[in-house]
């Protein structure tokens, strides 16, 4: 059996894939893109950069925390994919405009683009989850 069959309950935010691949990921945003971006792109590229792949895993967290409202998980699923989307162009504006490693932002992109679809999943099986009527016996 795939080690997928046998996955732990989840008991915390941390317990979530998505939220483990967006938080490794924007440290090495964090670590190895930002640091090579040039300093005239300070207040623009390097902030948004940073400003959304550091978003993704709090809205995740945060969103888990109000995981019982009707609305509020999904609000912050639609938030972090939304972020995931921006962080893509943030890179790949990297890679095109100032050759940052085109393999290590493929890379990235992968990440994120697989999070943005984990997360639409997630959103769709909360969702799914929250509306089944409770059996009280």
């Amino acid at each position: 059996m795939d080690e997928n069959t046998y996955k732990r309950p989840i008991t915390s935010f941390r317990d979530l894939d998505v939220y483990q691949g967006t938080y490794q990921a924007m440290l090495v945003v964090m670590r190895e893109v930002i640091p090579h971006l040039p300093t005239r792109e300070q207040y623009d590229l390097t902030d948004q950069i940073s400003r959304s792949s550091k978003a993704i895993p709090r809205l995740i967290a945060e969103g888990y925390g109000k995981r019982h409202q009707r609305a509020g998980f999904q609000k912050y699923l639609d938030d972090a994919l939304a972020e995931c989307n921006e962080t893509i162009v943030s890179l790949e504006q990297a890679k095109d405009l100032y050759g940052i490693d085109g393999v290590l932002i493929t890379k990235l992109v992968d990440v994120y683009d697989k999070s943005a679809r984990q997360l639409y999943k997630l959103s769709q099986s909360w969702t799914n989850f929250k509306s089944k009527p409770v059996r009280i016996p």
